[in-house]
């Protein structure tokens, strides 16, 4: 029968050598390079940055509003003048004073009328020179709807944006800077009973209706 020695002592593995050691160190030191040098470092803001380059609706809306606003103003027929003409001939009326549109041209328009009393935001408006049987209203807010002041110009296409959300944002994103610019700054809860001087744009769908985005309205 085989009696264990008590003088040998346990079998103990071998410490790892310092030449195994220096080569696990360098193996990680490589790797970690590897990897440094397969990572691009993106500033926030720069051209590479995921969210720099999503569509920003008021961003968009800021850049482009001072230009519609100066096309619309430049554009602007006197309302005594384009009444009648668009009375007597709605096509020929769009052609000479406004913008093509697939859902109805985009008229310019100046004028100064009487408020009268406002339902949602919306103020009709009596003006001398404007034969009764139209109905001149004017959009103040809070919310401005409608796509007249991205279609004013006639160079803002579909194509320009990634899809029709895009697009429809794009005429959000400009009627809040057209708000902000224009009507943040005029009381606009109270302004029946007022007279008003109003330039802006309306949609020529119905003759005797005309319901105007302003973009640039005066209290006196």
């Amino acid at each position: 029968m085989a009696h264990s020695n008590p003088g040998m002592s346990a079998h103990k593995a071998p410490a790892p050598s310092r030449r195994g050691m220096l080569i696990g160190v360098a193996v990680a030191l490589a790797l970690a390079a590897g990897i440094a040098l397969d990572t691009t470092v993106v500033p926030i803001g720069s051209e590479n940055d995921v969210r720099a380059q999503a569509f920003s609706p008021d961003s968009y809306g800021q850049e482009q509003f001072p230009r519609i606003q100066a096309f619309v103003k430049e554009k602007a027929v006197d309302a005594a003048t384009l009444a009648p003409a668009v009375l007597a001939d709605k096509a020929a009326a769009a052609k000479q004073y406004g913008t093509a549109s697939s859902t109805g041209a985009i008229m310019f328009v100046t004028l100064t009328g009487v408020a009268g009393e406002a339902r949602s935001g919306v103020y009709p408006l009596t003006v001398p020179g404007v034969p009764a049987e139209i109905t001149v209203r004017v959009q103040t807010g809070p919310a401005i709807n409608g796509t007249d002041l991205r279609d004013a110009p006639g160079d803002i296409a579909f194509g320009d944006f990634k899809n029709q959300i895009e697009y429809q944002d794009a005429g959000s994103g400009i009627n809040r800077a057209m708000k902000a610019a224009v009507l943040d700054g005029i009381d606009t809860a109270s302004l029946t009973g007022k007279t008003l001087t109003v330039t802006g744009a309306f949609r020529l769908i119905n003759p005797k209706n005309w319901m105007i985005t302003p973009v640039e309205v005066a209290v006196q």
